[in-house]
């Protein structure tokens, strides 16, 4: 999973990308305002953590969400190959949205999210609009010299892409069948990427409820209400604090601004979700594991996350939910309460299962 953050300038985004991935990159890393960083960020789950601190595992391993910083973002960035290829790479954007006063830190105009959420939704638009034109161009002149079943669905396909962008919706809106969207999926079209706006707003007493609000205060509800999209919020001034205190001193500030845990938690989980993935564990005194699947994976395809082997001799799955393992203290006890099952290939694995592959390898 590869979750592309963008944002205009002056916004912090790239301290952001820093807190979220932990990178110590100098000054001269970012000498090439256009050159790409990546960075991993691990998926925080109180789940796992409580499993493992029955199992006291040697290893303890969280899912991980993969992020890149590219540099701000405009129709004439769009225009250069190694800036587009970095963000047509990825599965997801998070556009890092400016909702905070700082008179230390210029900004153009007014401080205003939504206008800059659609300005940038727009110079995302025109980018996937030209490519279009141009395979259109392309499409009509193999079309002369041969018809086919294939090309021609294309043909139409893109036509209709195209209307929808010069209404000026992104193609993440618009409806397509599962063979539409994988006609095109090699296109890797930006406005057809999910999107996570992420408010990054003041410092203030009342933190907690600014964070909880901060959708409705910037009149985004209906944007984060569209298909394929989400709002987060974060305070970065207060991130940038916690990233480096432990973790009792930061859960004593947290509970400060009457938050239990920190913005950038909620991010990562709201990536996760936005891009449609869940979690499912394994246990035991060596590991505890979570495994990042699609939603709607079948027991069979979720053994081939953790080993193809698993997947090509799967017989079965033991399987419980997190909280049933947790309440019956070990599986021996779930075994005897007969909340340990057997679930055969078909079976669609839930988010917080816990599972032990049973195979014939």
């Amino acid at each position: 999973m590869k979750t592309g953050i963008i944002g205009l300038p002056q916004v912090g985004k790239t301290s952001l990308f820093r807190i979220l991935t932990k990178a110590h990159l100098s000054d001269h890393a970012y000498s090439n305002p256009r050159e790409a960083h990546v960075g991993v960020a691990r998926v925080p789950d109180d789940r796992l953590d409580r499993l493992a601190a029955i199992y006291q595992p040697k290893k303890l391993a969280h899912a991980s969400v993969e992020y890149v910083d590219v540099g701000a973002i405009g129709q004439e960035a769009l225009k250069e190959t190694a800036y587009l290829g970095s963000l047509r790479n990825v599965d997801a954007l998070a556009h890092v949205v400016r909702a905070f006063d700082d008179p230390a830190i210029p900004h153009v105009g007014a401080i205003d999210p939504l206008r800059d959420i659609k300005n940038v939704e727009f110079d995302l638009m025109v980018s996937d609009l030209g490519q279009i034109e141009k395979r259109l161009e392309r499409l009509e002149k193999d079309l002369k010299k041969m018809r086919s079943s294939d090309l021609e669905k294309e043909f139409e396909l893109m036509k209709a892409a195209k209307s929808h962008l010069e209404s000026e919706r992104p193609l993440r809106e618009m409806q397509m069948t599962p063979e539409d969207k994988k006609r095109l999926r090699g296109f890797m079209f930006l406005s057809e990427k999910p999107i996570l706006y992420v408010l990054n707003v003041n410092e203030s007493a009342q933190l907690g409820n600014t964070l909880a609000n901060a959708a409705s205060m910037h009149k985004l509800a209906e944007v984060a209400s569209r298909p394929n999209a989400a709002v987060a919020a974060i305070c970065g001034k207060v991130e940038a604090e916690l990233a480096e205190m432990n973790d009792a001193d930061a859960a004593e500030f947290l509970a400060s601004y009457g938050l239990q845990e920190s913005g950038l938690v909620r991010l990562i989980r709201s990536t996760y979700n936005l891009l449609g993935m869940i979690s499912f564990f394994t246990v035991g005194e060596d590991e505890c594991r979570a495994w990042t699947i699609p939603a709607d994976t079948r027991a069979v395809q979720a053994a081939g996350a953790i080993h193809s082997d698993l997947e090509k001799h799967f017989i079965r799955a033991e399987t419980i939910r997190w909280d049933q393992l947790l309440d019956a203290g070990s599986e021996a006890n779930a075994r005897a309460r007969g909340t340990l099952r057997l679930e055969g290939k078909d079976y669609i694995v839930q988010d917080g299962d816990v599972m032990h592959i049973r195979h014939s390898g």
